[in-house]
C-alpha cells in the first residue's frame, strides 16, 4: 500500500516560493561578487565534483542547513553570522526554495534562492567553478 502524502513536496515548494524571495537569473549574476553577498549552494558534493558550482560559493548540504545557521549549535559557521545577503541554490530551485524558507524561519534575513537554479545559472553563461573530489 503505497504511503498517502499529506503535502506533496511540489505544494511544499510552491508555499515556500510564495513566502521567499526568488531573485531573477539576471539578478543572480549582477549579485555575484558583489561585497556583503554570499551565495550558498545547497546540492551534495557529488553534485559539484560533476558539474561545479558557481565561483565563491559555500557549499552546505541540505542536511547540515540548520545545524550551520544556528549560532547555539556545536556545528555553527561563523559566515551566517555576517549579516550577509545570502543567495541560495541548487540544481534546479527546489531543494533552495526549501532551504531559503527554512533559514528565513530561523531568522536568517535577507536570504533569497536563484529562480532555475544552478542549471539555469550554467544555461545562461554564467561562471563555473571545478570542484575536486576530496577523496
Amino acid at each position: 500500500m503505497p504511503l498517502e502524502i499529506k503535502k506533496s513536496v511540489q505544494q511544499m515548494v510552491d508555499e515556500a516560493d510564495s513566502q521567499i524571495e526568488t531573485m531573477p537569473l539576471a539578478d543572480a549574476m549582477k549579485a555575484h561578487g558583489q561585497p556583503g553577498v554570499t551565495f550558498i549552494d545547497i546540492r551534495d558534493p557529488r553534485e559539484l565534483w560533476r558539474d561545479g558550482t558557481i565561483p565563491g560559493a559555500i557549499n552546505v548540504t541540505r542536511g547540515m542547513l540548520e545545524m550551520w545557521i544556528d549560532p547555539a549549535s556545536p556545528y555553527a559557521k561563523d559566515y551566517f553570522q555576517t549579516g550577509n545577503k545570502f543567495i541560495f541554490f541548487c540544481a534546479g530551485a527546489w531543494r533552495s526554495a526549501l532551504a531559503t524558507k527554512t533559514a528565513q524561519d530561523m531568522g536568517l534575513t535577507p536570504v533569497a534562492h536563484i529562480a532555475g537554479g544552478f542549471g539555469a545559472w550554467k544555461t545562461a553563461g554564467g561562471p563555473v567553478q571545478k570542484v575536486e573530489s576530496k577523496k
